[in-house]
């Protein structure tokens, strides 16, 4: 039986206020230890929750930024909170910041990405699976025999 947070719609807010999310349910939620993760939110690591690409309504005054090639972020033209990330390599998935969510909590992360890239100083003490780069393969499953 799946988990409350996991069948329930999510919501959140910029800093400012100025734009909201709307999505769900949880796919899954992850910590990204690389280093365009840790630019954009500001933190030594980030954390993400993914939903499914058709659940996500973003209100409000919106900036679109592709600084990296394959991902798209959009961040509040306002206060410049990051809102939302897609990634070509993540088909069909949005990604949107614990922080700016309602209720981060339910939002708990399964696995660290990118952890070969973690700060040396920085040690998060728990049982979650690393994976040294992309979690790809465990977010989507193995890719198809050719």
């Amino acid at each position: 039986m799946p988990s409350e947070a996991a069948t329930r719609p999510l919501s959140g807010r910029c800093y400012c206020g100025a734009c909201s999310i709307s999505a769900g349910p949880l796919l899954t939620a992850a910590y990204c230890h690389c280093t365009d993760c840790r630019r954009v939110t500001g933190g030594p690591v980030a954390a993400f929750a993914a939903v499914a690409e058709g659940t996500v309504t973003v209100t409000g005054p919106v900036r679109h930024v592709a600084a990296t090639a394959g991902v798209l972020r959009q961040f509040c033209g306002s206060c410049g909170s990051p809102l939302t990330a897609r990634f070509d390599y993540l088909p069909g998935q949005v990604y949107l910041p614990v922080g700016v969510m309602d209720d981060p909590d339910a939002l708990a992360p399964r696995l660290h990405a990118h952890a070969a890239a973690r700060l040396c100083w920085l040690h998060i003490a728990d049982d979650l699976p690393r994976e040294a780069a992309s979690s790809r393969a465990v977010i989507l499953g193995p890719s198809p025999a050719p």
